[in-house]
């Protein structure tokens, strides 16, 4: 039985006379994105058709899922809400602080020693507001989520980017920062821009090497990292129908490496297989008696172009396998082109490590496809080149994978199996094998592969691809390895070929768990005491950041001008920083240390305009808070594009910098800003970037004028008294400006409250 079928039995209720008075109002057929954005509005029933890409609208969504990383810097929010428990179902899950190093035992053992004054803080704060907790090593948040959680036709915020996952079991599920996920909690509406919407027709179906994956990396490199901002992505047709839910959710997961809002497919025979399987039949004979309402309508995918901002079509039968990298998501390259492509760019061929895994990639499916891989490498005599990693998805994939002996076929070719955990996708990766920053490739079932994201090694050269081809090129050690057409030579000097893959889509005879790792909270938690040491190094009980003062803001320093990506890992590092995540000071100390500082093309090396010399973006900033000087950050394009985390929004804010002015932001970070009561700005003119110096001084003249729709002049000048003033836009609409004067999202709901 599903947990909170009470829950979803009403959405389900509702739903019919939601979408009939959404279609009423839109006044054509609806997409499914759309049925499920109209039926989850915060005032009921549908109004008026909102402008996509303009309104901003209030929604309700049914639950929240938070990850521990990210968990800690919300439930500290939540905290201070004044709410004697959570409004919404609310789930906390364990899995971004267990460093992957010996294997699964010795790591969790290590983890659940480092960290356990985390986790027993998440347990008592779970158990105080009537939160589910899952343990350490019960799983990644979003397989866990997928197998327990999701249903079709909902609608879940989670504070990780990869919330979107959920998207495979037709869900509308956002990835968010901390404060909005604290405005849900505590009983408020959800604010989201009105996202636009882009349709992928999907025909024909995949065949041989092609997995779902490779979907998602064409589409990644069509797109590239930008291309779905603000938009959901919905996909149709044959070929989403022929695939797996677990597929589905693959590329539904890596839609956030576009920019996407989230990704979406209707619900079909593959969800209601997955529901069943997974031990909720009550969920899929539900959803079978709205099944009309948790698709969208035949018109639209008949004449998609008529109700899309943008159509892509793919045939998965010509779909060839891809592998993406490095540095970025986007650089789709096909297998067969890779040789040529490597050798051009001077990418090291060598593989040292095949790491199958990660929220992307861990299903049952996904193991029996690159299983049957490593399977015919020990049948075949091959002794693999590199080294090999896995990440199960959650306890119930790995105690079935284990019975039906596919843990024993990695084993065999001597790769080390972690913890159902994120591991190395987050950094969480003691990688024995490199020492330094040699260049190097590694190949990973991933989603995001940014610079020095897996080891801290800029020179890593991460590439992105399917399971079972990661597989392949780990036991061929060569990254232009295509075994489509490449032979093998083993151990008895023969020439051999790898067959294609196979896959069992889920698992003959049921899944299997002694225990899952779920932790229900306590009745009446009003007794619960929450305990943080004031000498603790990881925890820290918030401040409240000031309101703002009403008037203009005069005499900001620059603090630092980042050059070309800059995404939420290079603004706040994760891997061994992950351990600060609840101590807001502490982790304060890596802000924008990853940053490309434009005027030297260094990190973490910028110049202080109080003393003249160079040192660290924080300890440079520490100063000029000490002084009560407020500064400036100046970003590229997609400035905070990656992780949900608001992290990267609030130790700026912390530390006393002020505004962030860019060319464009991804959309999690700009709202993370907005949320901590910081001045997110964009260039009008997006060449000003350009007149940035070193030692400039920024005036804000005219924000006590600050209001909907207006953009901000700003005055700069230069070290040598000259000055350019330039336009600024901002997106802020009424209730955001709100958040801004009381200096903070979570000010405003304190104030509501009281």
């Amino acid at each position: 039985m599903a947990y909170d079928i009470d829950m979803i039995k009403k959405v389900y209720a509702q739903m019919a006379e939601r979408v009939e008075k959404a279609r009423e109002v839109v006044g054509k057929p609806l997409t499914l994105s759309e049925k499920i954005l109209y039926s989850h509005l915060w005032d009921v029933e549908a109004e008026k058709a909102y402008a996509r890409g303009k309104d901003y609208v209030n929604f309700s969504p049914d639950r929240i899922a938070c990850q521990d990383a990210t968990a800690q810097m919300a439930l500290l929010q939540f905290m201070q809400a004044g709410k004697p428990k959570v409004e919404v179902p609310t789930t906390v899950h364990c899995d971004h602080l267990i460093q992957a190093k010996q294997g699964a035992a010795k790591d969790l053992k290590r983890a659940n020693e480092t960290s356990n004054e985390v986790f027993d803080f998440l347990g008592s704060v779970s158990n105080k507001y009537g939160i589910g907790f899952w343990k350490p090593g019960a799983g990644i948040i979003h397989q866990v989520v997928l197998e327990n959680y999701a249903f079709p036709g909902g609608m879940m915020i989670g504070t990780d980017s990869h919330t979107v996952n959920a998207g495979g079991l037709g869900m509308v599920a956002v990835g968010v920062g901390g404060a909005d996920a604290v405005d849900v909690m505590a009983g408020m509406p959800w604010e989201l821009k009105f996202p636009k919407l882009i349709g992928v027709k999907l025909t024909g179906s995949l065949n041989g090497w092609t997995a779902a994956k490779d979907v998602i990396l064409k589409v990644a490199g069509i797109l590239t990292v930008k291309g779905g901002t603000g938009a959901i992505i919905e996909y149709f047709g044959e070929g989403a129908r022929s695939m797996s839910c677990t597929g589905k959710g693959t590329i539904c997961n890596m839609g956030a490496e576009v920019g996407a809002t989230t990704s979406t497919f209707g619900y079909d025979d593959s969800m209601e297989r997955f529901l069943r399987a997974t031990d909720r039949n009550d969920v899929a004979d539900a959803a079978n008696e709205v099944r009309e309402h948790l698709t969208g309508d035949d018109e639209v995918y008949a004449n998609p172009e008529q109700y899309f901002d943008e159509v892509i079509e793919i045939n998965l039968s010509e779909l060839r396998p891809h592998l993406n990298g490095p540095f970025t998501p986007d650089l789709a390259t096909p297998i067969s082109e890779m040789s040529k492509k490597a050798k051009e760019n001077d990418w090291p061929i060598n593989v040292d490590w095949g790491l199958i895994g990660s929220c992307t990639n861990s299903s049952y499916e996904d193991l029996t496809r690159a299983a049957s891989i490593a399977q015919q490498a020990l049948d075949k005599k091959l002794k693999p080149k590199s080294d090999f990693g896995i990440n199960p998805g959650s306890e119930q994939i790995r105690f079935t994978a284990e019975r039906d002996g596919l843990l024993k076929i990695f084993e065999d070719l001597d790769a080390t199996v972690f913890t159902n955990a994120c591991g190395p996708c987050i950094g969480q990766w003691d990688r024995s094998d490199r020492k330094g920053d040699e260049k190097n490739t590694i190949v990973h079932s991933f989603n995001r592969n940014f610079s020095k994201r897996a080891d801290g090694n800029p020179n890593t050269h991460a590439f992105v691809g399917s399971p079972e081809m990661v597989a392949a090129i780990a036991i061929s050690g060569r990254l232009d390895f295509d075994p489509t057409r490449d032979k093998l030579v083993n151990e008895d000097g023969e020439e051999v070929m790898l067959d294609e893959p196979k896959g069992i889509e889920l698992p003959t005879n049921g899944f299997e768990v002694e225990d899952a790792g779920y932790v229900a909270p306590f009745e009446d938690g009003s007794g619960v005491t929450i305990k943080v040491a004031e000498d603790s190094e990881r925890l820290e009980l918030l401040t409240p950041f000031e309101p703002w003062d009403g008037k203009n803001l005069l005499g900001a320093k620059l603090l630092i001008k980042a050059h070309g990506k800059c995404t939420t890992d290079h603004i706040s590092m994760a891997g061994p920083w992950l351990r600060y995540r609840g101590h807001l000071d502490n982790i304060s100390n890596n802000c924008l240390i990853g940053a490309v500082n434009a005027f030297n093309m260094k990190t973490n090396f910028v110049k202080s305009q109080l003393t003249g010399e160079y040192g660290g973006v924080p300890d440079t900033q520490r100063e000029y808070k000490e002084k009560g000087i407020p500064t400036v950050v100046v970003g590229d394009h997609n400035y905070g594009e990656g992780s949900s985390r608001e992290h990267a929004a609030m130790e700026p804010r912390h530390l006393g910098v002020k505004v962030v002015i860019v060319k464009s932001f991804a959309r999690i970070h700009e709202t993370n800003l907005k949320k901590q009561g910081m001045l997110g700005l964009t260039f009008a003119n997006e060449n000003d970037y350009d007149l940035i110096q070193e030692d400039d001084t920024f005036n804000f003249i005219d924000l006590e004028d600050f209001a909907e729709g207006k953009p901000l002049t700003v005055e700069i000048v230069h070290a040598d008294g000259t000055k350019d003033v330039i336009k600024t836009n901002h997106t802020y609409n009424s209730n955001q400006i709100e958040w801004y004067k009381e200096g903070s999202a979570l000010n405003l709901i304190k104030k509501l409250n009281a």
